[in-house]
């Protein structure tokens, strides 16, 4: 029965990821970049707690647009 309910854990301890799921798809050089402009959008908004994913997924979305204006 510890296997189980060490398996499940292990399972769980997998799901709790700090980072936004949508992050996790990106090389580290993109995750930076990323990761940079989130930081810059939390300095901007006053560093207010609590909005990190929001920042997060501002800043991959502006990432993203600045990459599809380069091609």
């Amino acid at each position: 029965m510890k296997t189980r309910e060490s398996g499940a854990q292990h399972e769980e301890e997998q799901d709790l990821s700090p980072e936004p799921e949508s992050m996790q798809k990106y090389s580290n050089e993109l995750r930076e970049r990323i990761a940079k402009k989130a930081y810059e959008l939390y300095e901007q908004r006053g560093r207010e707690p609590e909005r990190h994913v929001e920042d997060w997924l501002k800043a991959e979305e502006l990432i993203r647009k600045e990459m599809n204006a380069t091609r």
